[in-house]
């Protein structure tokens, strides 16, 4: 830790943390063991909106350079960040969390177990994100439906659902458990639970059990082919959602006559 360095004596450090040059920790900050915190960051800028809660960072995190977390945030254990990040206040996510670089979380939000967001990701106030859910680059979360006005309807992204590449969520879309939705989509309704939608609105192409990739030799969903991925600490957790997925999967056949 070098003099370029700027330490709140208020903010609780734990046992082997790596501080970067020209960070600056302020008040109301708890830190975990064993975290490395990059140059050029803001941990636990002060917001009155935070209500004197502090930013809490798990042990085990990595949060790279000229990445900004407001005050009142408590994130899990083994959080790690790309560059750029933002962060802002009473954001709650558990453990894994991953946010790619030049992300920005706009507070408020709350996000499950080993959740994954690629660059340039803009999540709106609000939003309710479940566990092992992919998000991925330019993924944008809109919550204003009149804008510019003081309206917000949140968007919520079900445990295990994959939204790709470009894809815009409209003001209080849900979308459900396990559901996939296309790259460069639009959503603006609902999409069902297994339910795979593309386009602009995005519409149903498929469900769950029947979205393939033969060139490749790929099934959905996606443990199928990238448990590998995740720490063996996540594989429990992992089982019980795809468990879920697949009794969906039956209960929507089993509705639809085996079709």
């Amino acid at each position: 830790m070098s003099s370029f360095t700027k330490i709140s004596p208020r903010a609780r450090i734990g046992r082997n943390v790596e501080i970067g040059d020209f960070t600056v920790i302020h008040d109301d900050v708890e830190i975990g063991d064993d975290c490395k915190i990059d140059s050029h960051c803001v941990i636990g800028h002060p917001n009155p909106m935070a209500r004197g809660r502090p930013l809490v960072i798990g042990p085990g995190s990595t949060i790279r350079s000229h990445a900004v977390f407001y005050q009142g945030s408590t994130l899990g254990e083994g959080l790690a960040t790309g560059h750029g990040v933002l962060v802002r206040e009473n954001t709650v996510a558990g453990r894994g969390f991953r946010i790619g670089s030049n992300c920005d979380i706009e507070g408020d939000a709350v996000f499950g177990d080993w959740v994954r967001l690629h660059s340039e990701v803009h999540v709106g106030k609000g939003a309710r994100v479940g566990h092992f859910v992919w998000l991925y680059p330019r993924v944008q979360f809109t919550n204003d439906p009149f804008p510019p006005s003081h309206l917000c309807l949140e968007v919520a992204i079900d445990d295990m659902a994959v939204i790709a590449t470009g894809v815009l969520l409209m003001p209080g879309v849900r979308v459900g458990l396990g559901a996939f939705v296309g790259a460069g989509s639009v959503v603006r309704s609902d999409v069902p639970a297994i339910h795979c939608v593309t386009g602009d609105p995005a519409r149903v192409f498929t469900t769950l059990d029947r979205f393939v990739s033969f060139e490749h030799g790929l099934k959905a969903p996606w443990p199928r082919h990238f448990r590998d991925a995740y720490p063996e600490a996540a594989w429990p957790a992992m089982d019980e959602v795809v468990g879920r997925v697949y009794a969906a999967i039956a209960e929507y056949r089993s509705r639809a006559g085996g079709k």
